[in-house]
């Protein structure tokens, strides 16, 4: 019976891409956690626990590469993995992914990656490497906003930029669609769609009608 290989699927748009690991992981881990606030009480002999909220859940694993045999840069496959670090051009945030095995499936983005090149061959190029991989829980756009509430983009309004917010996020809240981020950055004349400052009152405009 062949061993069911372990995968990385790219959700970046509406193509899904498949990135190739080598060899199966040997293990992996799962971290959650819960963020409390805590509040010093006078006379108290320990602080009082209040709930904040929950923490993503994070995987992390090593991953093994070895180019040895064929001759060939062992880069031309950890770099595939180590491009899920860099920023979509259209979504300007790192994709959206999700690692398969056996009855594994996570979805998110990955967060941290340590390279470590272990062999090289007789030109100094490597051959065998291990990634220390770390994924952060994420949901998709879609996802998202099944969970939340929505007001209509039919007419104009108006909308106050929260730390962290991007265009792409903020067309999907209002459009249900984050290509849609050019027309809220033609409305308020953005040029650099990754630099919105918080605190800024900007226009959504109507699309419709």
């Amino acid at each position: 019976m062949a061993l069911e290989k372990a995968m990385i699927i790219v959700m970046a748009g509406p193509k899904q891409e498949r990135v190739e690991v080598l060899f199966n992981p040997t293990e992996y881990s799962l971290e959650s956690s819960n963020k409390f606030s805590w509040q010093s009480i006078p006379g108290s002999s320990q602080p009082i626990a209040q709930f904040v909220s929950g923490e993503a859940t994070t995987l992390s694993m090593e991953l093994f590469f070895d180019s040895y045999e064929k001759s060939e840069d062992v880069r031309k496959y950890t770099m595939k993995i180590v491009g899920l670090l860099n920023v979509d051009k259209d979504l300007h945030a790192p994709p959206l992914c999700k690692f398969i095995w056996g009855s594994l499936s996570f979805q998110g983005v990955v967060e941290k990656i340590s390279q470590r090149y272990t062999m090289f061959n007789h030109s100094g190029k490597p051959v065998r490497a291990k990634l220390n991989v770390s994924f952060k829980s994420a949901k998709s756009v879609k996802e998202q906003l099944q969970e939340i509430p929505r007001q209509s983009a039919d007419r104009t309004k108006q909308r106050t930029v929260k730390q962290g917010d991007q265009l792409w996020q903020i067309a999907a809240e209002e459009y249900e669609d984050a290509a849609l981020w050019r027309a809220i950055a033609r409305a308020n004349g953005i040029a650099d769609p990754r630099r919105l400052e918080p605190g800024t009152v900007i226009k959504i405009p109507r699309l419709y009608g």
